[in-house]
């Protein structure tokens, strides 16, 4: 099966960045993350991978009616080669390297084992999936069970205690913060982002944690209706979704019942009990429940999840 954080590459050479477990008529919901150029990948950000399929491979573009969303797709027997993290974290275990981003992935690897890990549960993703990684490249770990994750954000906070890991600087702060552009100011940013401990340092390297669920998109069983564009204050009542992809918080509230998000700058973004404030796109599914998206586009503008000190009634 193909899963979010894969890698898929069609024959003509372009690397696209799954975003959707399992497909949606017949198609692999994607982006576009890689070309070629002069023999070596060039990554693209939002709007060159846009520019360049509208200029070269219109075939996909794609509108999703699950997301109702434009994104990519690529049928599945368009796909050339499937990258799989799970298999590429094997292999570079497995084998001796000289590049320093392996060597410090594997470093790493090395003091999860210590603390009781089993990377049955986990894969690299990110340029390493793809060999594309330079000097400065972070890491991007992703895990395939909720245990596992948290296992891991669990360790990754034991190991800063102990000094073989490092919280981010506050540059590696900024940087994370001016590639989000999110809606949210820096200071609200830092102090959701330090308390998820889904993020820290190795070697002076950054490194990602990321949960994956392995249960397909249900894109044939409910859609969803956009209503409009909404704000609201209300209480998380279930935070055990809160990393998944999408994030999803059940809050209290006579007429909404849950935040999804499906913007990585908002997952793990409140814990149950807290009360939030929320700006999204109010969606009502084919059973009559509703749900505020954050994320209804790539950047989110204007979308956001904070969590916030005064109780509304």
């Amino acid at each position: 099966m193909i899963l979010a954080k894969d890698f898929i590459e069609t024959s003509e050479g372009l690397v696209f960045a799954v975003v959707e477990s399992g497909l949606e008529q017949g198609k692999v919901l994607c982006f576009l993350r890689y070309i070629k150029s002069d023999n070596q990948w060039q990554k693209l950000n939002t709007d060159q991978a846009n520019h360049f399929l509208t200029e070269n491979y219109p075939q996909y573009l794609y509108y999703s009616s699950y997301k109702q969303a434009h994104c990519h797709g690529v049928a599945l027997e368009g796909v050339f080669r499937h990258h799989s993290p799970r298999t590429r974290l094997k292999n570079i275990l497995a084998d001796t390297t000289t590049d320093e981003v392996e060597t410090d992935l594997i470093t790493l690897c090395q003091l999860y084992k210590k603390n009781g890990f089993d990377f049955n549960h986990a894969g690299v993703t990110g340029s390493i999936l793809i060999g594309a990684q330079k000097y400065g490249s972070d890491i991007d770990l992703v895990f395939y069970s909720r245990e596992a994750f948290n296992l891991a954000r669990e360790i990754t906070q034991k190991l800063i205690t102990q000094g073989a890991c490092s919280e981010l600087s506050d540059k590696h702060w900024l940087e994370s913060f001016d590639r989000r552009s999110c809606d949210i100011s820096y200071s609200e940013y830092l102090w959701h982002e330090q308390r998820k401990f889904n993020k820290a340092v190795i070697n002076e390297r950054k490194f990602d944690l990321t949960f994956v669920s392995e249960t397909p998109l249900e894109c044939a069983l409910m859609h969803y209706t956009k209503l409009g564009p909404v704000l609201l204050k209300a209480q998380v009542v279930d935070d055990s979704l809160a990393f998944d992809y999408p994030a999803e918080f059940s809050i209290q509230h006579k007429n909404i019942k849950s935040i999804v998000s499906y913007t990585a700058t908002y997952t793990g973004q409140a814990k149950t009990g807290e009360w939030v404030e929320v700006a999204g796109q109010l969606e009502q599914a084919s059973d009559g429940t509703k749900r505020i998206v954050v994320g209804s586009s790539r950047e989110a503008i204007g979308e956001y999840i904070k969590v916030i000190d005064e109780k509304i009634n």
